[in-house]
């Protein structure tokens, strides 16, 4: 069952009550669906940016994960983790009717669709996995600003703690975003003009906290990458300093059916630094069956 609320935002907000919870989501567009998500950020009626692209040829279902504003709270730590998240998608899935759909999530977004793939195949019609890892080191790669060899890391660090601190004042936190932010463009004196454009994702402190600083210590997929079946577009910048283009280079060879498109003036955020090829990369992942 679906209730409905709001009406004539650019994404209609929904709250879909499943098994194991009510979900919020913000829809837009036409066509099969697609589940959108990140691991530890919040959505608003403003869609977002690597979700808008979508929308051209899919009806996106951009959902607001366990333990976010609308969505159903987090009973235990453990809720919050990618094996049980999974799950949640799943009983989206079921709730909306459908027989299957694709999924598609950028950074840690992405890594949770690696998981979704491996727990639930026969869910998935394909996958769309940017700006992504496999397992944990890539907070290992020098050229990572998790990596403490980095010399943005000190600065990181700052950033993660000021985000992960309820008690942060709303200026801090804006600052420490855009901090962040800057340290993933390729031409961080842009900033102005991509953030100037209608978008959400803000950092869900209790999510992130998690996944920081409890999951991604054993986050390993890299023996399981051959294991997976679904078809996979991977995308990355060149100069990515969040999940090295090394990484992506990793998931695209590990698994069997999957592409590796690679953006060449592009850190983190293809997206918004190079939108023309980002969008052609979004047709061909619609188009083609398999990679």
């Amino acid at each position: 069952m679906i209730n409905r609320i709001g009406g004539m935002a650019m994404w209609e907000q929904q709250l879909i009550k499943t098994s194991r919870g009510t979900f919020e989501a913000f829809t837009k567009g036409e066509g099969k669906p697609i589940c959108i998500t990140h691991h530890y950020s919040e959505f608003n009626a403003n869609g977002n940016l690597f979700a808008n692209p979508f929308t051209e040829h899919y009806q996106v279902f951009l959902v607001n994960l366990r333990g976010t504003t609308n969505s159903a709270p987090s009973e235990s730590e453990t809720d919050l983790s990618m094996g049980e998240t999974v799950k949640d998608l799943e009983a989206i899935r079921k709730a909306l009717n459908f027989e299957d759909w694709a999924f598609a999530g950028h950074s840690a977004g992405g890594m949770l669709g690696l998981v979704y793939a491996l727990n639930f195949p026969e869910s998935l019609t394909k996958i769309f996995v940017c700006g992504a890892a496999a397992s944990k080191n890539y907070m290992m790669h020098p050229d990572s600003i998790y990596c403490k060899e980095n010399p943005n890391n000190p600065r990181l660090r700052e950033c993660l703690q000021i985000l992960n601190n309820p008690e942060s004042s709303p200026e801090e936190r804006r600052t420490a975003g855009r901090d962040w932010y800057a340290m993933s463009l390729y031409r961080p004196e842009k900033m102005d003009e991509y953030t100037s454009k209608p978008n959400s994702g803000k950092s869900v402190p209790k999510r992130l906290d998690y996944f920081a600083y409890k999951e991604v210590h054993n986050f390993d997929l890299t023996e399981q990458l051959s294991d997976i079946t679904v078809p996979t577009l991977v995308a990355c910048g060149r100069y990515d300093a969040q999940c090295p283009h090394d990484c992506c280079v990793e998931i695209a060879e590990g698994i069997p059916h999957s592409k590796l498109i690679t953006f060449e003036e592009s850190n983190h955020n293809p997206f918004v630094e190079e939108p023309e090829k980002f969008v052609a990369a979004v047709k061909e992942f619609y188009l083609h069956k398999m990679f």
